[in-house]
């Protein structure tokens, strides 16, 4: 049996119909930069979140520096955010001008250690990035209780957790402003990059949406100085086809998870995702950790199970940071957990036979060693 790590194909033929109409629709409607299958999406994605404004960009990681760009961040500020998550989360800090100041990861639940933020933040703090990985919910409300104390903007990176939950209130409507990544491979996911920025705030709105439109919401009248991040048309049309069966596919990934977790949960070699208490854990990925990965990841290989590493190197360690000279001892849970950690497959579609290959699989290697 093959077991892929994610088959978007699937998910393509099941809804065939609807996807084949959506892109010709915008074919035929030449609609393929902003225009009325960009303004439904975007009108369509802040309904489901219950938010005023939903602004549409070209990618996630556009996102992120877009808000942080119109929150006023740049030379001499900081901003804070964890230790273990994709570059996207920082690298738009530096290109703000700001500095990134790293935080180690909760033990359990992966996401940033609200105990060690506080001895961080300096009169030159400006906000947290808090990445809500994995599906797994951020402290968000401790996170948001740090922020309003020390008046710093709390930005959510909700890249990786769509429609998850904190105390039945969704991430991504905590902070001033969320983004989201539509990569294909995400829970909510279009066919090429593409990206969205929610938020409550109309100022704050009204600046992004100008900023990434060259610096303009009228053609030709440029206010400022801005980029060029659109989600076009056919992207659009795509994510509106799909999004009406994101929770259905949420609730799919959270059973097979459930699976997972119920027939592995006597390999003591193994440490399985844990889901913070009242919290809806989205399952963009299922991660369990051992001291055996490296051997365990081949051994999946040659049975044809592909699995994935998030992150083989935590930020502060990758060639781009080594300019801040970062130790092991800085962040200790990240460094651990960078050789142990490994993503088993994951999406909707995966059948329940699958995940019993999957099991079996790893029951049978543990019990060679």
């Amino acid at each position: 049996m093959n077991v892929p790590f994610l088959n978007l194909k699937t998910q393509y033929t099941n809804l065939k119909t609807d996807i084949d109409q959506a892109i010709q629709n915008v074919i035929s409607d030449t609609a393929f930069i902003k225009g009325k299958y960009v303004d439904d999406f975007e009108k369509e994605f802040a309904e489901a979140y219950g938010v005023n404004h939903c602004i549409g960009v070209a990618n996630g990681t556009d996102a992120i520096y877009i808000v942080m760009k119109m929150l006023g961040i740049g030379t001499g500020d900081e901003v804070i955010t964890v230790a273990n998550t994709w570059i996207s989360s920082s690298e738009t800090i530096t290109q703000t001008g700001a500095k990134p100041v790293f935080i180690d990861i909760e033990p359990d639940f992966y996401c940033i250690d609200t105990t060690r933020i506080e001895e961080k933040i300096t009169s030159k703090t400006k906000a947290i990035v808090a990445v809500h990985l994995f599906g797994q919910a951020n402290q968000i409300q401790k996170l948001k209780e740090l922020c309003d104390k020390h008046h710093l903007y709390l930005i959510e990176d909700c890249a990786q957790s769509h429609f998850s939950e904190y105390n039945n209130q969704y991430v991504g409507t905590f902070g001033i402003a969320s983004t989201f990544s539509f990569y294909p491979g995400k829970n909510l996911g279009a066919y090429g990059d593409a990206g969205a920025i929610l938020t409550n705030n109309d100022e704050l709105a009204r600046k992004m949406r100008m900023y990434a439109a060259h610096g303009s919401l009228v053609k030709h009248q440029h206010e400022i100085e801005g980029i060029n991040s659109r989600l076009d048309g056919l992207q659009a049309a795509i994510l509106s086809a799909k999004l009406p069966h994101i929770k259905q596919w949420n609730n799919q990934r959270i059973q097979h998870a459930a699976l997972y977790t119920e027939l592995l949960k006597d390999v003591k070699e193994l440490i399985l995702p844990a889901t913070r208490a009242n919290t809806k854990h989205t399952f963009h990925l299922y991660v369990i950790r051992t001291g055996l990965r490296n051997e365990l990841q081949a051994y999946l290989k040659q049975h044809h199970i592909e699995t994935q590493i998030h992150y083989p190197v935590p930020l502060p360690f990758v060639k781009a940071y080594q300019y801040l000279n970062h130790t092991p001892a800085d962040f200790p849970i990240s460094y651990q957990y960078q050789s142990e950690i490994l993503s088993l497959p994951m999406y909707p579609e995966l059948r329940k036979e699958e995940i019993e290959y999957v099991v079996s699989t790893i029951k049978d290697f543990f019990a060679k060693q």
